[in-house]
């Protein structure tokens, strides 16, 4: 449910402000594959932007700040976005392409950088073991889909999928 076209208004948010971002995570891989439901956005903006994105997203919503993320969410809405702020994912936006996200025509991650941060994911010691699945099954959607990506996962993910 989405009162407040919360996704439309965080991306003219960001179209309007110049903000360089691009979708990672689950609705990057739903981008390339058969899509699955889900609540969650990830999106990963231009390093050197990310404390107008900060400042922006702040008027218009609520925040929540942690480590390598910042959540950000609307209370008429059950869409949940994270903005990612790890540096390793920063030039994934500069290799982004348009494909539809959740109706949408978004810059998305490319093929390579999704199955990287998906593998990233999955190596994440410290992130719940449920997500863990999830990203586990990304991988393994998207190498069903896309075979060749197969030599770009690590054999001990590999071994997890059989």
């Amino acid at each position: 449910m989405d009162h407040r076209n919360f996704l439309e208004s965080l991306v003219a948010l960001l179209d309007q402000h110049g903000i360089q971002y691009c979708i990672i995570g689950g609705q990057a891989v739903n981008a390339y594959v058969e899509p699955l439901v889900s609540l969650d956005l990830d999106i990963v903006v231009a390093l050197d932007q990310i404390e107008k994105v900060i400042q922006i997203l702040s008027e218009e919503f609520e925040l929540k700040h942690f480590p390598h993320s910042l959540n950000v969410s609307s209370r008429e809405s059950d869409l949940r976005v994270q903005v990612q702020t790890d540096p390793r994912y920063a030039d994934f936006v500069q290799r982004a392409q348009p494909r539809n996200v959740l109706g949408m025509l978004l810059p998305v991650a490319g093929l390579e950088d999704v199955l990287r941060g998906k593998v990233w994911a999955a190596q994440d010691s410290e992130r719940r073991g449920s997500k863990r699945q999830k990203d586990l099954a990304d991988i393994a959607r998207l190498i069903e889909t896309y075979p060749h990506l197969r030599d770009q996962v690590p054999e001990e993910i590999l071994s997890r999928l059989s």
